[in-house]
C-alpha cells in the first residue's frame, strides 16, 4: 500500500530542532517544582524559554498567584528565559491553547503517581495529555541531571505508530549526546516475530544514521510493562518514551497493556508522552 509523502519524522525533526518553547504547568507544589526543573535543564541545552502557567478561577486571585509563581522561579532566573504566566481558567483547559498560542514544543507536568494524578489534576489532565500534538514529560520526583536525560529507554511493541516517538527521542539522544536503550517483546509468532524485527531494523538503522549509540534487549512479552521499568532501572535511565496509542482515554482501555504502569512506575522514572499523527485519510503518516 501507498506511504504517504507527509512524513512525521521529518515532521518532528523539523520542529524539534527549531524548539523555542516549553510549558510548565505550576500547581504551587512540589512535583510541580521537580517538572519546572527538567525544564529549565532541557531549556539550557536548546537556548528554549520557558513559560510557567498557573490558572486561577477569578480575576481577583490573580495578583497573589503572580507572587507565588515568582518565588518558584526565582532560583532558576537568569539562567535561562522563564516567564510566569497567570490566567482566568481552568488550568488543564488552557494548558491546550496556551500551548497553540505559544507554539510550544514540550510541556512538563508534575504528577504525585496515580492517585496524585486522579486527585490532583483531574481527568481533564488526561483529555490534555490525549489530545494535544504536544508531547508531554511526566515527572514525578527527582531532579534532572545537569547533563539532561543521559540514558533513554525506548520500549517498540508491535504497533507501527511507535517507531514515530524516534524523532523525538532521536533529537533529545543528540542534544543530550545520550544512549538510547531500546527493548522489544521476543514474539514466538512467525507474524508477529517479523512484525517486531522489522520495528527494530528501523529503530536500529533510524539511531545509527544519526550517530546515537543504542543497546537493544528483547524480553518476554508477558509482563512487558514490568521489563520496561526493570530494563530503565539496568540502564541507569532518566526517562522513557512511550507512544499513546488512544487518544480518547489514556488510562482507560489502555490500563490493560503498559502505558499506565509505566507512567506511574514506583521508580519515579520520567515519562515522554507522545501522540500518533495521522494523515488527512486517518493513517499513520508514516505507515498505511
Amino acid at each position: 500500500m501507498r506511504v504517504y509523502i507527509i512524513d512525521f519524522i521529518k515532521f518532528a525533526e523539523n520542529s524539534f530542532s527549531s524548539m523555542k518553547t516549553f510549558i510548565v504547568p505550576h500547581d504551587f507544589s512540589p512535583v510541580a517544582d521537580f517538572a519546572l526543573q527538567h525544564a529549565v535543564t532541557t531549556a539550557k541545552f536548546l537556548n528554549a524559554q520557558v513559560f510557567v502557567l498557573h490558572v486561577v478561577a477569578k480575576q481577583k486571585e490573580i495578583g497573589d498567584a503572580e507572587k507565588k509563581l515568582r518565588k518558584h522561579i526565582e532560583p532558576f532566573s537568569g539562567s535561562i528565559n522563564i516567564e510566569p504566566k497567570v490566567r482566568v481558567g481552568n488550568i488543564f483547559e488552557d494548558i491546550g491553547e496556551f500551548a497553540a498560542e505559544n507554539h510550544a514544543e514540550l510541556i512538563f507536568m508534575g504528577t504525585h503517581g496515580t492517585h496524585g494524578w486522579q486527585h490532583v489534576t483531574g481527568s481533564y489532565a488526561l483529555k490534555v495529555v490525549t489530545n494535544s500534538t504536544v508531547p508531554f514529560i511526566i515527572v514525578q520526583t527527582g531532579e534532572l541531571k545537569e547533563t539532561g536525560y543521559d540514558n533513554i529507554v525506548v520500549p517498540l511493541d508491535l504497533n507501527k505508530e511507535t517507531k514515530q516517538k524516534l524523532a523525538i527521542v532521536a533529537d533529545l539522544a543528540t542534544y543530550f549526546k545520550s544512549k538510547v536503550h531500546v527493548i522489544t517483546p521476543e514474539e514466538t509468532d512467525e507474524f508477529l516475530k517479523n512484525q517486531a524485527q522489522a520495528n527494530v531494523q528501523f529503530a536500529t538503522k533510524f539511531l545509527t544514521e544519526r550517530k546515537i549509540e543504542m543497546t537493544l534487549k528483547t524480553v518476554n512479552p508477558n509482563g512487558f510493562d514490568k521489563a520496561v521499568v526493570k530494563y530503565a532501572v539496568e540502564t541507569n535511565s532518566d526517562l522513557i518514551a512511550i507512544m499513546n496509542l488512544n487518544k480518547n482515554s489514556l488510562f482507560g482501555t489502555l490500563t490493560s497493556n503498559h502505558e499506565h504502569y509505566i507512567i506511574n512506575n514506583e521508580s519515579k522514572i520520567p515519562t515522554l508522552i507522545v501522540n500518533p499523527i495521522d494523515s488527512p485519510y486517518g493513517t499513520s503518516v508514516l505507515f498505511t
